[in-house]
């Protein structure tokens, strides 16, 4: 890890203006067991260093984005982790599909529900942005690609 590292991720952070930035770093023998590192600016800017394995990638990914817990349905995760990411309760119905999707360096599996706000406002805890969306609105954003195919499912549902 070098310092000028750390200044690139600051300045990605700065460029894309997002006050929190992530640097998923190769580990070598030496670093195998290293804890994750957060360097904070006077500015606010956090960012954020994480070891991965990169023989073991998909399953440093997993650590890093959350998982089920033990003895969990992916209903349940789903509840869990919006009432602790937004602050909000919801109800989840019916699985609308399981998005499968290869990026370059991983592999997506997604399972997508349909769900209704129960109690909450939404707070954005740890996403940066977030927008309501009507169904003639879901054209107006750039959906990454995993997201494409359910969207057009949604779509097709909301329009029958």
């Amino acid at each position: 890890m070098h310092q000028q590292d750390m200044y690139q991720m600051y300045a990605y952070s700065k460029k894309y203006n997002t006050p929190e930035i992530w640097l998923l770093y190769p580990v070598n023998d030496e670093m195998r067991n290293h804890k994750p590192i957060q360097f904070e600016s006077g500015d606010g800017t956090t960012v954020n260093l994480h070891f991965i394995d990169v023989d073991k990638i998909e399953e440093s990914l997993k650590e890093l984005k959350g998982k089920l817990e033990e003895g969990e349905t992916p209903k349940q995760a789903l509840k869990r982790e919006i009432e602790e990411e937004l602050d909000t309760k919801i109800e989840v119905y019916d699985l609308i599909d399981t998005i499968e999707y290869d990026y370059s360096n991983f592999h997506l599996s997604m399972d997508c529900f349909w769900c209704e706000t129960i109690t909450g406002k939404l707070v954005l805890k740890e996403a940066e942005a977030a927008k309501w969306l009507s169904k003639d609105e879901l054209e107006s954003v750039q959906w990454l690609p995993a997201d494409l195919t359910l969207v057009e499912k949604i779509r097709r549902c909301r329009s029958a």
